[in-house]
């Protein structure tokens, strides 16, 4: 299989004192080089609306592919003319925005929609740090499934540099890692280049992460399993990782097995499926990094007395605390339809694990059903979830932070509407 342009650009990176392929594409756009046709279709893994920016810095890179003149929206704003790539069915725009929050931006043609999303303007330790070692990214793997039957699914492993895979290492799953393996994961969490320097800062061990993508067949028909694996509210995909997926990656990466050491995470219905495996398996994962999660009905069948996600929030309220320590974030604008209210429910789970006493922090901004906002908190969230880690413990009792026990249970009022 022929090796893209960004590729090359990475390695070349890796080799040299070169700019990073994202600056470098960058540079292209601002010139309106002729190198800019190759590098957007090599360097962005989407172009119809969906993680379609590039960013560096304070400098966006806009930039969607359409057949007609293009325009688009910042943060709700006036529609704005996009310039044509040369030689190219790419439009882009190069913007200057702030920091330190999510952007909102929308795509167009004429009156036809052509996709929006969020964008996080990233944190410094988003960004290549000098002297930080780069882990490395395995070669993916595909497992048949017998939980799933008739199910495959791929997956890979990322290990920081350093990681001791002699006593075991620490261990982290990642849902839906086809969006953090490789490049597409600079458009999105840069989860390996955060995890890096935060090793090389001392803040958070040397990891395995363990990245899976959604299978494939089985029940679904011919459709991806994402939402049965993710969404349904059981201990089938805690079982699937730890009789399936877990004894495969120990054949290469020791890890260890202790669930103090040993943390899950997702976004979306990857978040809820995080979630659900700590909650079923508390003696195998005690940490929890939920982003915009899908606590909601979308599993709910009730012929099969089955609940949907919703329950997730009731169950923390009345059921025993477990020694879980969770970071919940959503947003404002996230999805409203008839499967539920997603801010509404992870407000719910929110006050749930502060009424019963969990370790669990809270962010909730104004990001639509994005990664945005996790991808900016990323940094602060996972050395949050493993603050004080110390390798020569087997087990901790989590306990809530004297500032959050100070604070109040979350409110909510009506913002866009009159009382009465």
């Amino acid at each position: 299989m022929p090796r893209t342009l960004l590729s090359l650009l990475f390695t070349a990176f890796a080799l040299t004192a070169q700019p990073h392929p994202l600056e470098s594409l960058l540079t292209a756009a601002r010139e309106n080089s002729p190198r800019l046709k190759e590098l957007l279709a090599a360097g962005l893994p989407s172009l119809a609306g969906r993680d379609g920016v590039a960013v560096w810095g304070q400098d966006f890179l806009f930039a969607v592919q359409s057949e007609d003149a293009a325009t688009v929206s910042i943060d709700h704003g006036p529609p704005l003319a996009m310039q044509r790539a040369p030689g190219s069915p790419y439009w882009y725009l190069v913007k200057t925005l702030r920091l330190g929050t999510t952007h909102h931006y929308a795509y167009a043609s004429g009156a036809k929609p052509l996709g929006s999303y969020d964008v996080a303007g990233y944190n410094p330790d988003s960004y290549p740090m000098p002297g930080a070692a780069s882990g490395v990214l395995s070669a993916k793997k595909t497992l048949q499934s017998r939980i799933y039957p008739g199910m495959s699914a791929n997956y890979w492993v990322y290990a920081n540099a350093g990681v001791d895979l002699q006593i075991g290492a620490p261990l982290m799953i990642w849902q839906d890692g086809e969006s953090i393996a490789g490049n597409v994961d600079l458009l999105r969490l840069r989860l390996q280049i955060v995890s890096d320097n935060l090793v090389a800062k001392k803040l958070i061990p040397p990891m395995v992460h363990v990245l899976i993508q959604p299978g494939e067949g089985g029940e679904a028909r011919g459709t991806r399993m994402r939402s049965i694996q993710y969404d349904t509210v059981s201990d089938r995909y805690g079982k699937y990782l730890l009789e399936e997926i877990l004894p495969d990656v120990e054949k290469t990466y020791k890890v260890r097995k202790d669930a103090y050491s040993r943390a899950i995470a997702g976004a979306s219905s990857g978040a809820i499926c995080a979630m659900n495996a700590a909650w079923y398996f508390p003696i195998q994962f005690s940490r929890v990094l939920s982003h915009i999660g899908s606590f909601s009905a979308i599993q709910w069948q009730p012929e099969k007395g089955q609940d949907g996600g919703y329950i997730v929030a009731h169950r923390v309220r009345r059921e025993a605390r477990k020694n879980l320590r969770v970071w919940l974030s959503d947003g404002a604008d996230d999805i409203e339809n008839q499967a539920g209210s997603w801010p509404l429910n992870n407000i719910q789970l929110a006050n749930s694990l502060k009424l019963k006493g969990y370790d669990f922090h809270f962010r909730f901004g104004e990001s639509a059903h994005a990664i945005a906002q996790g991808a900016m908190d990323l940094p602060e969230s996972l050395v949050w979830l493993w603050r004080g880690y110390d390798p020569a413990k087997t087990e901790q009792v989590y306990e809530m932070e004297a500032e959050e026990k100070a604070k109040p249970l979350f409110r909510v009022k009506i913002a866009n509407r009159e009382a009465w």
